[in-house]
């Protein structure tokens, strides 16, 4: 929709999250009629705000949704209410527009958009594209699941910014016209098929991050993952492939990211570009996963016309994420990793890969898909001793006692006093729990803080 059609319609938000908050007040900025709903009781809403939307004039309700909410024209959801809910089904069923936040904040957006999804990765590489593009002296909103959310910074972008947005399955769903300049799509595995109810249901909706992309867009994606590469002949856009096992200018693409000797080669035949970014050794970030985080944002930025020194000196001294194969402590030769981001197995292989032995895990979470096999190699061999916690503690210990040792804990803080009363000199205490944090946390950042607070709490080996 064209911004200056917005006001002919009327819109009710359907929760009051950061996401809807954003959106209603864009949308009310923009001469809109808005209604804000959301299911769950006043003090159960974290970023509630009654002050704010009385000043812009935004009426709400909150304990349940009321019939008045049927009265307008688009419903606005929020990613945590999926597409078969009752409320969502009787719009649909009235002929009512059910779109996502991402999509009105598109309307807004005045600059170039590199959106970027995927199973895993995409925190990282979101906020690490965003630190070579602000490095690179570029006005750069760094947005969506991470920190703030696209319509809070739509209405603020001019010509010459840049958005880089992480996009989920769920925000991509309700998308209609949302079309980025460069698409990222990371990984893909088996994640939240409860919700979308098959994996083709889950890829399509990823794919929804490339279907409006023309000629003039870019889309990069993981040529060593075979599920995302064998969907890419679906679509025009410039096809851009990032890999750490083949040699990519052998293939039919024109553009890629690729490493060869532990070099990391750049080109683009259409621009006749070819050039080496830099040692691979040289990332400040460990572990292959973040390799080809990099090898993507490299690409998104080698498309802007980023300078390799930009790209370089951003990749030298990147950190990494809060709660991703965190750096938390060196205590006594014990090294203490927060990965409470990890709530799958595919991302708890990721960390498990990351160091070559000597670990000390703390995992487990809430109930879920064990997929222990994807992991039981890894933790054979590389694995000292598991302090299982949650409730998925004891089909863990069940798994693998007798494989490597396994002891429960009543509590994450016990867990981490435990580990390191087990732990020696040259040790790595990595927490990646590989399941979901709601049995115990109200979310994985809440998880994270609590393992970084109980580390810190420790005090030196006498």
């Amino acid at each position: 929709m064209k911004k200056s059609e917005v006001n002919k319609y009327s819109y009710v938000i359907l929760g009051a999250g950061r996401s809807g908050l954003g959106a209603a007040k864009l949308l009310k900025k923009n001469g809109a009629k808005v209604f804000l709903s959301d299911n769950s009781p006043l003090g159960k809403l974290m970023y509630f705000d009654d002050k704010t939307l009385k000043k812009f004039g935004i009426p709400f309700e909150t304990g349940g949704h009321s019939d008045n909410i049927f009265d307008y024209d688009f419903f606005v959801k929020s990613p945590g209410i999926p597409l078969n809910s009752p409320v969502i089904e009787k719009a649909l069923s009235l002929n009512k527009k059910v779109i996502s936040e991402v999509e009105v904040a598109y309307w807004f957006c005045e600059c170039p958009i590199i959106a970027i999804t995927g199973t895993n990765g995409k925190t990282t590489t979101t906020v690490l594209t965003g630190e070579i593009f602000k490095n690179a002296g570029m006005d750069t909103k760094v947005c969506g699941n991470v920190g703030l959310a696209f319509s809070e910074v739509a209405g603020e972008t001019k010509n010459d910014s840049v958005v880089v947005l992480e996009v989920s399955s769920f925000q991509l769903e309700s998308t209609e016209n949302f079309r980025p300049a460069v698409s990222m799509f990371l990984t893909f595995t088996a994640d939240h098929i409860d919700w979308h109810g098959s994996m083709e249901n889950y890829m399509n909706a990823k794919l929804k991050i490339n279907r409006n992309q023309s000629d003039d867009d870019v889309i990069v994606f993981n040529y060593d993952d075979e599920k995302i590469k064998e969907q890419m002949v679906n679509f025009n856009a410039n096809i851009c492939g990032f890999s750490t096992k083949t040699n990519l200018e052998k293939t039919n693409l024109n553009c890629g990211c690729y490493v060869l000797d532990n070099e990391i080669f750049y080109f683009n035949k259409m621009k006749s570009e070819n050039s080496v970014i830099m040692n691979t050794e040289d990332i400040f970030i460990r572990g292959n996963h973040n390799l080809l985080n990099s090898l993507a944002a490299i690409s998104a930025a080698k498309s802007f016309g980023v300078s390799n020194v930009v790209i370089e000196n951003t990749l030298k001294i990147f950190k990494g994420v809060e709660h991703r194969i965190e750096p938390v402590r060196d205590l006594n030769g014990v090294k203490f990793y927060n990965d409470s981001k990890a709530t799958n197995f595919d991302s708890l292989y990721v960390a498990l890969e990351s160091f070559s032995g000597n670990i000390i895990l703390i995992m487990g979470g809430k109930k879920g898909d064990n997929k222990f096999g994807l992991v039981e190699d890894f933790i054979t061999k590389r694995v000292k001793k598991i302090f299982a916690i949650g409730q998925s503690g004891e089909a863990i210990k069940k798994y693998f006692d007798g494989k490597t040792e396994v002891e429960q804990a009543g509590t994450l803080d016990e867990a981490v006093k435990m580990a390191y009363k087990s732990s020696v000199n040259s040790d790595v205490v990595l927490f990646s729990p590989g399941y979901k944090s709601f049995d115990m946390f109200d979310n994985f950042e809440h998880r994270g803080s609590e393992f970084k607070k109980s580390v810190n709490k420790l005090k030196p080996k006498k």
